[in-house]
């Protein structure tokens, strides 16, 4: 990833603007504080270090910043901060929204809003786009029961 990911202008601007990037050595005792067994293995921690997002493996620069989106959004689900979840998952949905992070932030975003409204519509409206825009991924799969409501 150091050789085309991170070099990357876009990349770059997303990571220096928006995150406290920390690179570990595979060979460092801080891989094993991490529990890093294979290179690149991306971590994504709170303000406290608590992990809430962990990938394995080469994310090309177009997939790598909304990766990092949904990592945002799911800190912020995780803490109950739900708009805040929203709002990351939305800006992932309008700049990439034909990313392999998608899917799951149209479950993630339906969740969330269902859960600040408590309006059970959300699910559905997550169901239906995910059945339309993405109906061979997981995230489809887990929302189905949600075409119910």
């Amino acid at each position: 990833m150091g050789a085309v990911t991170y070099p990357d202008a876009r990349v770059a601007e997303f990571v220096a603007s928006r995150m406290v990037p920390l690179q570990v050595p595979a060979d460092s005792p801080l891989a094993g504080d991490f529990k890093v067994k294979w290179t690149p293995t991306i971590v994504i921690l709170d303000y406290y270090g608590k992990e809430h997002q962990r990938t394995v493996g080469f994310f090309p620069p177009e997939e790598f910043v909304p990766n990092l989106l949904l990592g945002m959004g799911k800190i912020d689900f995780d803490i109950d901060q739900f708009n805040d979840a929203i709002l990351n998952l939305d800006q992932l949905l309008a700049k990439f929204p034909k990313s392999d992070a998608a899917p799951e932030a149209i479950y993630l975003r339906g969740v969330a809003r269902y859960k600040s409204s408590r309006n059970a519509a959300p699910l559905k409206e997550a169901y239906e786009k995910l059945r339309a825009e993405y109906p061979a991924s997981e995230w489809a799969k887990r929302a189905e029961p949600y075409g119910l409501l």
